[in-house]
């Protein structure tokens, strides 16, 4: 995929206000509008610059964008990095079914999953306008650790705001945040009243934290089930062992089966992220050789070889 410069599709600097980026569209738009422009290439430049104002022009997807995009050039091979946008703070403004067809696989990849907020209104003939304010979105991520037990952290957030001069920075807030035993990856945590204020008078919207997982160094995490290469010996997978697997709660004794071989998958029931139905513990065995590095171990492995009638490539030969 390739990175796209949406300074460089409206030809203004990186530092370019709200002003200038209206502006800079408007008089694009004017010179490559299918409806009246003679340029042969007019319907896709004027596509490139919908793309580029839809992103300058609001100050959440500028910020997420500007963040991201630092160093890469043009036409360059891009992909984002997993989970690039925890931590930022997104309102509920997103696009309509169908609004963003014509984007480019760039910005879909980028911002595809802004999602449409609600506002709740009331009014009348005779009674003040009144709106709810809009829900707030955020990816957070955390510890494998707290889904078993169960934390209160502290959440840094980052969201948009535009200067006196037009120009977009990046505001912080720290929130403390109760994270419930239990909680598994795509799992949303509300917390009421953090969103946007509401009008006149009408509540604040909520904020939405997307919960996401930090790489664990031994563990891999699909839904609530645990993922673990387990390495063991060869006299282990052979005679069959039990082995003590160490978990984030505290350790679990699971039985080698006698036989088992690399690639072969044991699940234990329950044993995954804590919930109203548990997750499993999957296992996936990896048998590891020692090394033949001493003169003992060596006369063992010649020992094996003279003695046992073995040719792992006739395994499964008729």
């Amino acid at each position: 995929m390739e990175f796209k410069d949406y300074y460089r599709t409206l030809g203004v600097p990186r530092e370019a206000t709200a002003e200038e980026i209206k502006k800079a569209f408007r008089r694009l738009a004017r010179k490559y509008h299918p409806d009246v422009s003679k340029e042969a290439d007019a319907e896709e430049r004027m596509k490139e610059l919908n793309e580029a104002n839809a992103v300058l022009s609001d100050p959440e997807k500028r910020a997420a964008y500007d963040q991201l995009g630092r160093g890469y050039q043009p036409g360059e091979d891009f992909q984002p990095p997993p989970d690039w946008d925890a931590g930022f703070e997104f309102s509920g403004r997103g696009f309509a079914p169908g609004e963003a067809a014509d984007f480019s696989d760039f910005f879909a990849e980028l911002f595809g999953r802004a999602g449409g907020g609600a506002r709740g209104f009331r009014g009348g003939p005779q009674a003040p306008f009144q709106a709810r304010g809009e829900d707030h979105h955020a990816k957070v991520l955390l510890d494998l650790e707290d889904a078993f037990s169960g934390a209160t952290r502290q959440i840094s957030l980052r969201a948009p705001r535009t200067d006196a001069q037009g120009r977009v920075t990046l505001a912080s807030r720290t929130l403390n945040v109760k994270i419930p035993q239990g909680v598994h990856a795509g799992q949303i945590i509300r917390l009421a009243g953090q969103g946007a204020p509401g009008i006149g008078g009408a509540p604040a919207g909520d904020l939405l934290l997307e919960v996401r997982f930090r790489p664990h160094p031994r563990f891999r995490v699909h839904g609530r089930d645990l993922h673990l290469t387990l390495p063991v010996a060869p006299w282990e997978a052979a005679l069959g062992a039990v082995l003590a697997v160490d978990l984030p709660p505290g350790s679990v004794k699971v039985r080698i089966p006698e036989g088992a071989q690399s690639g072969q998958q044991l699940r234990v029931r329950g044993k995954g992220i804590p919930g109203a139905q548990a997750g499993d513990l999957l296992l996936d065995i990896q048998v590891v050789l020692p090394p033949a590095d001493t003169a003992r171990a060596r006369t063992l492995y010649e020992t094996m070889a003279r003695e046992l009638a073995f040719d792992p490539r006739q395994q499964g030969k008729g």
